[in-house]
């Protein structure tokens, strides 16, 4: 088993069963999942302590679990519940993309390093590089994530299906996310690698001793459909390799741990966490450590997501929004209640947009103050284009509040929104104003109708639809105050279409507070029991057991802070449609996927992006959180409920450790249904209640469409999908629609039989002068004959612009002020010291963009990074031993230099801190960063 780094261990969606291993998502002491898991923890361990340091604040985790890591990290800053949901679902979505390319690549050599594709298996790394650090740059951390799962995948996959351990190389090939450096000492195609192994399996010591003795580097050929592979080559092996019966026969694949290979097994883990270290430390040089953060999850929970109508009749609600917007940059800074990023979408008709995306409070508030009604007059908005906006740049599980007196122009988006609810898990409220203006009755019954889409739209996401006069808008907006909070989550929802005398029951934890009842609709009544039998109605606004208001058709109950823990009760009364909704804050939380079980040499679960196939059980992985890490929760159950009916249908639970749950639902339920989950929170032995808010269902028909690589600009780019049905045969309807309102070409209809499939293709022309780094959310829906059933399809592509800058920026240490640090540390601070550097990124490199030192406190002052090379000069006491220099280009590419002192204890020492090229024939190069260091007397050449 894998050994912790820094103490620090972590092991999620670990599935047991099969021959996993190097698989995606499997059991066995070593897995992807495992490798990638331990270093992005240890690397996000180095950044939160290194940010901590900077600022002069502890970091002192209290456990090894996400939750206590993101506690230590984020706590300090503010006062508060923290959450690590967003944590968790960014390494979620690193590890199901990272497994998915066992499924989706299966028989590509260049994704796993097999049959010597190793040009191509780098190209495949640094193309990916470089999309990753594009995207950060321009903050779409969810498109950057998917990539860097599928990267580390491919990385990892070179040392356990290479010899480069069997070399005897106990460090990670550098050259493999350095393009600028040759790949060096390949075994050419006829060059024989491997010795027959004679049972056919796997052998020790198969590989030729001239290859180890002339450190050739080769990688097993892989066979799926064929045995075929060229003379004397070395084959991948196992049973699912038909080229390992073929001389020479047996295997050199390292994914297993197997009694002929523990040794080299362990090794290429161990080489592996080292490369994907080395990966995650160039991403975090490129991106800094507070969007290094941000990309992997580290964030407050609170997100402020406003969709504005700005036409003519919207003045005051748009200044409702303001005020709204100030109250809570102004009351909640400080707290972790604070927002960690806010979203404005304006829309009007014909334009809707631009987005506008800011993590800064001051620029929000600037942002929505330039806000002014105007225009619009024919009464039909842009209202859904500027909710897809958001929906695509907001992250997963954000609150989205849409402000509108008017019907949308684009309901045939309607669709396409519900999708994208699913796909991203976020909530949409929306707040229905009048404007007063008088109307035929053809216009009101078109109001009417609009207003139960969006009513629609916010159900199916688990929000609210707030209908409200102009005047009583600000009663109404105390719903925006409540979810921009932390750590919110939700206990029950339910919906019922035609009322009816009901009673629903939930439960309070000793963790929940702030809870918060939620219900609209009209010509209703309801009274709240609490456990101990105390009882509140709907028209007592200050009662025993909260406050009760009432503006249109919301009714908001806020229980008082001494609630009682245990089973509650409201029982409803009303002959109209109504939705109830119970919400408070606390760290106990759950996460949930949708996934499908996959075939191959590498079996596992892959992310299943529309709705579940219907007619066989659905699958489920849950992560569940816990005030102190997992081992503070008990799950009970996992149920899929009904949202407007009474059905619950529990699953079987497979408990995979690290709070991870595989969750079998064998009859799934028929209509919308969201996921339910029960279990005992052991701090304060307490039963809990937690439900997700966004609706599902299945389908018989099935879109899949794969992402294989990055759009250009200025370039056509073609994506191939396949539509299954189990549904009617005949022509399947085929839509789609992108965020970017890039061209696209889309067939219109696709003939799939009953049980068959089909394939086709579209066409997606990105504008020439497209950023790079833009991300382009693709949603592509299959209709079936007579609009019987439906699925859909979401995926976020990439553009990327071609770069031709691999190389560093370099440093030279010039010189190094008079040193004689004292050798009492306790009197470091009485001598100082100051080191002279010049770096460059070459007469043919982009330019220095960034300058800045990771290691050691003190001042660090620099030239203009305009000029061919930059000089740095960097000052500290002798309390600071070492500083490390980084800068990065224009192309995102890092440079990182050391520099040391001693105390009297001999002449300083430069050293490199980014990885060194290794040359398989040679071993260690002398570095791909030259450093100089040039002292007075004598003169040291590193």
């Amino acid at each position: 088993m894998m050994s912790p780094v820094l103490g620090v261990s972590f092991l999620a969606l670990v599935l047991s069963g099969g021959a996993w291993a190097f698989a995606p998502i499997g059991g066995g002491a070593s897995t992807h999942v495992s490798i990638t898991g331990t270093a992005v923890l240890q690397k996000v361990t180095e950044v939160c302590r290194a940010i901590a340091e900077s600022e002069g604040l502890d970091f002192t985790p209290t456990g090894n679990s996400a939750e206590e890591l993101v506690q230590a990290c984020l706590g300090p800053k503010a006062t508060g519940e923290v959450s690590a949901a967003k944590f968790k679902s960014a390494l979620n979505e690193i590890y199901i993309q990272n497994g998915q390319v066992d499924r989706d690549f299966v028989n590509s050599p260049a994704h796993h390093f097999n049959s010597e594709a190793f040009a191509e298996g780098r190209r495949l790394i640094t193309d990916g590089v470089v999309s990753i650090k594009a995207n950060v740059q321009r903050e779409n951390f969810q498109a950057a994530r998917e990539t860097l799962g599928r990267v580390l995948h491919t990385l990892q996959d070179f040392y356990s299906h290479s010899n480069w351990v069997d070399l005897g190389y106990t460090e990670p090939y550098t050259n493999l996310i350095r393009p600028d450096l040759p790949l060096e000492n390949l075994a050419d195609v006829s060059t024989p690698t491997c010795s027959d192994c004679a049972n056919g399996g796997f052998c020790s010591n198969s590989i030729l001793p001239n290859i180890l003795n002339e450190k050739k580097l080769t990688s097993g050929y892989m066979g799926i459909f064929s045995a075929a592979k060229p003379k004397g080559k070395c084959s991948h092996g196992g049973a699912a390799d038909l080229t390992s019966s073929e001389v020479p026969r047996g295997g050199i694949s390292k994914d297993e741990r197997r009694s002929d290979n523990v040794a080299l097994h362990t090794a290429a883990v161990t080489v592996a966490t080292t490369a994907t270290l080395q990966l995650l430390d160039d991403i975090r040089g490129a991106a800094g450590d507070n969007d290094y953060l941000r990309l992997m999850g580290i964030a407050r929970s609170s997100v402020v997501a406003f969709v504005i109508d700005t036409t003519g009749s919207m003045k005051d609600d748009i200044l409702e929004a303001k005020r709204v917007v100030n109250e809570i940059i102004d009351s909640k800074k400080g707290t972790q209640d604070e927002p960690s990023q806010y979203i404005l979408v304006p829309f009007n008709d014909p334009g809707f947009g631009p987005l506008i995306r800011t993590t800064n409070p001051d620029v929000m508030k600037a942002e929505i103050a330039k806000l002014t009604a105007d225009g619009g007059g024919d009464l039909p908005e842009m209202c859904l284009s500027g909710l897809q906006l958001a929906l695509t740049g907001a992250p997963a599980s954000s609150h989205i509040y849409v402000f509108t007196d008017a019907v949308a122009k684009d309901i045939a988006l309607k669709d396409t929104i519900v999708a994208l609810i699913r796909s991203t898990k976020s909530t949409v409220s929306f707040f229905m104003t009048g404007d007063g203006a008088r109307r035929s009755r053809r216009a009101v019954e078109s109001r009417a109708a609009t207003f139960e889409n969006y009513k629609d739209l916010a159900l199916a996401s688990g929000g609210q639809a707030i209908g409200v006069t102009k005047e009583n808008l600000p009663q109404a907006t105390d719903i925006i105050i409540d979810s921009s909070t932390s750590a919110l989550v939700t206990v029950l929802q339910r919906a019922r279409n035609s009322g009816k005398a009901e009673t629903f029951s939930f439960l309070l934890d000793e963790s929940l507070n702030n809870i918060t009842i939620y219900i609209t609709g009209k010509s209703l009544t309801f009274t709240l029991k609490n456990p101990a039998g105390v009882t509140q109605k709907q028209n007592e606004a200050n009662g025993k057991l909260g406050t009760v208001q009432t503006v249109g058709n919301l009714y908001r109950v806020r229980l008082a802070t001494d609630k009682h823990t245990g089973l509650w009760e409201i029982s409803m009364n009303s002959n109209q449609p109504y939705t109830l909704k119970v919400t408070g804050q606390s760290t106990i939380a759950f996460i949930y996927n949708f996934v499908e079980t996959f075939e191959g040499p590498h079996p596992g679960y892959a992310l299943i992006s529309g709705r579940p196939k219907a007619g066989m059980p659905a699958m489920l992985l849950v992560s569940v959180l816990g005030r102190k890490g997992p081992a503070s929760v008990k799950v009970a159950n996992v149920a899929l409920v009904t949202v407007s009916g009474s059905e619950v249908i529990g699953g079987a639970l497979e408990d995979m450790g690290n709070g991870d749950f595989l969750v079998t639902v064998t009859k799934v339920p028929a209509g919308e249904f969201v996921v339910l989950l029960n279990g005992t929170d052991v701090v304060s032995s307490t039963v809990f209640q937690r439900q997700s808010t966004t609706q599902m269902s299945v389908s018989k028909v099935t879109i899949k469409a794969m992402v294989d690589r990055s759009m250009e600009p200025g370039k056509p780019f073609t994506l191939p999908f396949t539509v299954m049905t189990d549904a009617t045969g005949g022509s399947y309807k085929i839509s789609a629609s992108n965020d970017r309102e890039f061209k696209m070409n889309v067939p219109g209809s696709i003939a799939v039989t009953t049980g068959g499939n089909s394939t086709g293709e579209m066409t997606i022309t990105v504008p020439a002068n497209t950023p790079s780094g833009t991300d382009v959310t693709l949603t592509i829906e299959a209709v079936a004959p007579g609009a019987s059933d439906s699925n859909y399809a979401v995926l976020r592509l990439s553009v990327v612009t071609k770069v031709t800058d691999f190389t560093p920026p370099q440093c030279e240490v010039v010189s190094v002020s008079a040193v004689d640090c004292p050798a009492d540390p306790a009197a470091c601070s009485s001598a100082f010291w100051q080191l002279s550097a010049n770096l460059t990124d070459g007469v043919n490199g982009t330019g220095i963009t960034s300058l800045t030192h990771l290691q050691g406190v003190g001042s660090l002052t620099h030239t203009d990074r305009k000029q061919t090379v930059v000089a740095a000069a960097f000052n500290a006491s002798c309390c600071t031993l070492t500083v490390e220099l980084e800068a990065v280009d224009k192309a995102r590419n890092v440079g990182t230099c050391r520099f040391s002192i001693g105390r009297n204890a001999g002449p300083p020492s430069v050293a490199l801190s980014i990885p060194r090229p290794v040359h398989p024939a040679v071993g260690v190069s002398a570095g791909l960063c030259p450093l100089h260091y040039v002292p007075q007397t004598p003169t040291y050449l590193i």
